[in-house]
């Protein structure tokens, strides 16, 4: 399996996705080896998880501008080759029966290593570019990402990918066939996200109007959206106060915005917090919203609903997909503070609403996105798959 990020290099979902699948494979009795780069040289000696096994390399080439990133990433998966063909020496004999990639930033490599183990190539598609500009992609880095994402999806022998809603996209704008896009959502480990008792029964005890969200800062991501939503709501919910956790390019005006609505008060801006801090933040919490413009899944609402917090989510791609029809959630118009407002304060104000969303969530994270269930899942369409003939190898 190739990825980007893992852990501890994480700097969206997909890292969190990539640990997750790997353990559950291979608690299953798989044989998993996860190739991934690494910023620094200490990452290259960061802890195994369990049953995994895990090769990173660096990748930092210094006579490559900073300022053309499809150069830098091209590199970078020259490293990832040369890692992945020593597999055979690294692991005494150890060779691989299919090689999955995620995204399209380590795509190269992991083409590459199908071909020289003649294996399939599986590729996981968490998003796309046009999707994550709305559809009109701006000329320049997007459109190259675009092509690239182009050439993948038909180098690879059969896709993967976390939303019906990204899978009908694969589908239209790449002319693929639908028999080739697989959806498997997200997973998520409950046990790591759930409350203790002794956490339970002190956010019974006290009420506190807290308004939790957390992600990447970047524009997409929507949080401008609950700073307006929360100027609206302090007449209403007088108490009400917010938390935003998490690091991004988008930070300064995020703060600007914040400060233009004059909810610099009640709105606490923490940057990254370790995730146990996080999760006693989220177990405090009145509501989690995830305000975002673009979501191809959304892997911090599952997270809120594995900590059983009650969620409010934007419709909007993979999180309407999630929360839609199952009483889990609440959802509002994207970009539309008002609709937020009302959201929020349904949930802040009304104690047995808030009770039946955490219950739902509940059985929906123990039924449908554990691990266990995404892995299984993900070896059966393994098994299923040979090398296609119509790949340009």
């Amino acid at each position: 399996m190739l990825s980007w990020d893992f852990p501890p290099r994480v700097t969206g979902g997909t890292a969190a996705h990539v640990a997750g699948l790997s353990e559950g494979l291979a608690r299953a009795g798989h044989e998993l080896v996860v190739l991934t780069v690494a910023d620094r040289p200490a990452e290259l000696d960061a802890k195994q998880p369990n049953k995994v096994h895990v090769l990173r390399t660096l990748v930092d080439l210094p006579w490559l501008p900073a300022t053309d990133p499809i150069a830098r990433t091209s590199s970078a998966n020259h490293a990832v080759t040369k890692l992945g063909a020593r597999l055979t020496g690294e692991l005494t004999g150890w060779v691989p029966d299919i090689v999955h990639g995620h995204d399209w930033r380590l795509g190269w490599a992991a083409d590459s290593l199908a071909t020289q183990y003649d294996v399939p190539f599986m590729l996981t598609m968490h998003g796309t570019e046009r999707v994550r500009h709305g559809g009109q992609l701006p000329h320049g880095v997007p459109t190259d990402i675009s092509s690239i994402e182009w050439w993948l999806a038909f180098q690879a022998d059969r896709m993967i990918s976390p939303t019906r809603f990204i899978v009908e996209q694969l589908v239209t704008e790449f002319e693929l066939s639908p028999d080739h896009v697989i959806h498997v959502p997200n997973g998520i480990d409950p046990n790591l996200w759930r409350a203790t008792p002794a956490q339970r029964i002190d956010s019974e005890a006290v009420d506190e109007p807290l308004v939790v969200s957390w992600g990447r800062v970047q524009y997409e991501k929507g949080f401008q959206v609950l700073a307006r939503s929360m100027h609206e709501l302090r007449g209403r919910v007088p108490d009400a106060k917010s938390v935003i956790a998490g690091w991004g390019s988008y930070l300064p005006e995020l703060q600007t915005q914040i400060d233009v609505e004059g909810v610099s008060d009640i709105i606490e801006l923490t940057g990254f917090l370790p995730e146990g801090e996080l999760r006693d933040l989220v177990h405090r919490a009145g509501c989690v919203v995830i305000p975002s413009l673009y979501e191809p899944f959304g892997i911090v609402a599952l997270e809120a609903l594995a900590a059983e917090a009650p969620l409010i989510v934007a419709r909007t791609g993979g999180l309407s997909e999630l929360i839609e029809g199952t009483d889990a959630g609440l959802t509002f118009e994207p970009g539309n503070p008002d609709d937020l407002a009302d959201a929020i304060e349904r949930v802040l104000t009304d104690r047995a609403l808030a009770k039946q969303l955490t219950s739902s969530a509940r059985e929906l994270v123990e039924k449908k996105y554990a691990w266990g269930a995404i892995a299984a899942a993900t070896a059966k369409i393994y098994a299923s798959t040979e090398r296609s003939p119509h790949a340009q190898r």
